[in-house]
């Protein structure tokens, strides 16, 4: 398969998988000790960034002040014996910082027309929104047939 075509066929799928799934877990870690966590998110269409938001009292978000590195899964399997060969996943990796000023409310838009029923948590005074700069996209399917978009070095 040409380059050009394989690129394009991977970057399909993460928009494809992304578009169908509302929930994210989210990996960031402190003082050497990693911490999970499911987050609802809000994926660019240009797979630039993912938003999503957290009470400023939160496990994460105190992670995510320390260290701003972090990693998405986003998964579409079933817990079905057929997702060994039909369920995919994509890790994002890249930096996540808090929006704010004039953009916050942009972002927060954008948010919110896929989570329309977390106004008032996301319009709260104790939650930050965060975007995360994407850098690289590992897409799984098969169980093991592993592809890489690199956004950003």
């Amino acid at each position: 398969m040409e380059l050009k075509e394989h690129i394009r066929r991977v970057t399909g799928r993460i928009r494809n998988l992304l578009a169908s799934q509302k929930l994210a877990v989210l990996s960031t870690h402190n003082n050497g000790a990693p911490y999970a966590s499911l987050v609802a998110y809000a994926a660019d269409e240009s797979l630039g960034f993912l938003l999503f938001a957290t009470p400023t009292t939160t496990r994460k978000f105190a992670n995510l002040k320390a260290e701003p590195r972090v990693a998405l899964l986003v998964h579409n399997s079933r817990n079905e014996p057929g997702d060994f060969h039909e369920a995919a996943a994509v890790t994002i990796t890249g930096r996540a910082k808090i929006v704010e000023g004039e953009h916050r409310a942009e972002l927060a838009h954008r948010y919110l027309a896929v989570h329309p029923h977390l106004e008032s948590f996301v319009n709260s005074e104790t939650c930050a929104l965060f975007r995360v700069d994407a850098e690289v996209y590992y897409l799984v399917e098969n169980f093991q047939k592993v592809s890489e978009l690199h956004i950003r070095p």
